[in-house]
């Protein structure tokens, strides 16, 4: 049972560390976001500067570079599910900013209260990266573990 324990620790703890620079991004990807679209930028324009396509990239980078650690799917959904709602959590506070000060940027829409931007941008919001998030690492994943078993069945029929 304390082998187990000690398991999940490293685990969360391995999730905790592969999370700390994509934070950091998401912390400053969504001001900047904000800023241009307060500047006239058109939303197709700034469209590619957002949550879900960091996720997507990280996810996919996290895949190569570790798919060859044990229990790298639960350390993947483990790691989207901490970044995920904190990476949000300035969606969010981009709302009441615009609606405080009546900005008009699209952050502002949608919502009538602080708490429903909560709920949709951070509960809901983080759903929305960690389900293709989770897809797309699982998918490359899966690919570099098919193309290590072909190369070893490779080196077999070779060798043998």
């Amino acid at each position: 049972m304390e082998k187990q324990i000690n398991t999940q620790n490293t685990l969360f703890e391995e999730a905790l560390n592969l999370v700390k620079t994509p934070i950091i991004i998401a912390l400053v990807l969504t001001p900047v976001r904000y800023i241009l679209e307060l500047f006239g930028l058109p939303e197709k324009f700034i469209f590619i500067i957002g949550l879900l396509w960091l996720t997507i990239g990280i996810s996919v980078y996290w895949g190569i570079r570790f798919h060859n650690k044990k229990r790298f799917l639960t350390l993947l959904l483990l790691s989207l599910v901490i970044y995920s709602p904190i990476s949000r959590f300035p969606v969010a506070l981009a709302w009441w900013i615009d609606t405080k000060w009546q900005l008009g940027t699209h952050y502002g829409l949608y919502f009538n209260n602080f708490g429903q931007a909560v709920l949709n941008q951070v509960v809901y919001g983080s759903l929305i990266q960690i389900l293709p998030g989770f897809l797309t690492g699982s998918i490359t994943f899966a690919i570099l573990q098919h193309r290590q078993t072909l190369k070893l069945k490779s080196r077999i029929t070779n060798n043998g």
